[in-house]
Order: structure tokens, then sequence, then C-alpha cells
């Protein structure tokens, strides 16, 4: 019998083509953001709501910011306690924004009661 000098890599390659298959599949998903469904019709359904968003902003400076507005931090506080719970909200805060003003305005969020939060980041679309 002859001795074996080298190694069979065949099967390591064919895992390997079964693993990358496996990650470009997913990886569709990912940049799609949601896997798509055909859903089906109730032709007796409430037509969905258009969710209209607030947009809060903070500027590089730390400066306030709803819906274009610029806001004192009272200001600020008092028209987040009139917003629904269920409002969804956009927050924009500027990369250069120190930490405690982002700090400050998730927990003046959470003080009103408002979860339905994105954060907006380059690239992302609300």
């Amino acid at each position: 019998m002859k001795p074996m000098s080298t190694m069979n890599v065949i099967p390591f390659i064919d895992v390997m083509l079964v693993l990358l298959a496996i990650v470009l599949t997913t990886a569709t998903f990912v940049a799609e953001g949601r896997i798509p469904v055909d859903l089906p019709t109730a032709p007796s359904a409430d037509p969905p709501q258009a969710a209209v968003a607030v947009e809060i902003a903070i500027t590089a400076d730390g400066a306030l910011h709803i819906d274009g507005r610029r806001q004192q931090r009272a200001a600020f506080v008092h028209r987040l306690a009139t917003l629904e719970p269920q409002t969804r909200l956009l927050l924009r805060v500027d990369a250069a924004v120190a930490f405690r003003h982002f700090v400050a305005v998730v927990d003046a969020l959470k003080a009103a009661g408002l979860r339905n939060v994105s954060i907006v980041t380059e690239g992302t679309m609300p």
C-alpha cells in the first residue's frame, strides 16, 4: 500500500462552497433589510395608515430641533410630553455631538413614554 503524503483538499473546498452559498443567500436578506413576502389580500381590511414621523435632530453644537424648528430644552421636553406614546420618532444626531446631549434626549424620550424611536444613520432611510 502506498503511503499518503498529501492532504486531500477536495472535501474542504466542497464545504467552503456550501458555506459561501449560505452566506451569499442570507446577505441579500440583510442588505434588503427584510425578507420579501408576498402578502395575501383581504378586501375588507382597512388600508394601512401612513405613519407620520416626528423628526428630532441634535446639531453639532447640541441644539435640539423638532421637525426642523429649534427648541429650547424646556420647550423640547414639553413638546415630547404632548406626543402620543406610539408616535414614530426619527432621531438624527450629528456625529460630532457630545454623548451627553444624546443621553439627555434619550432620557427625555424615556421619561415621556416614547418608545417608537429610530436612529437615522448614513445610508439609512426612514
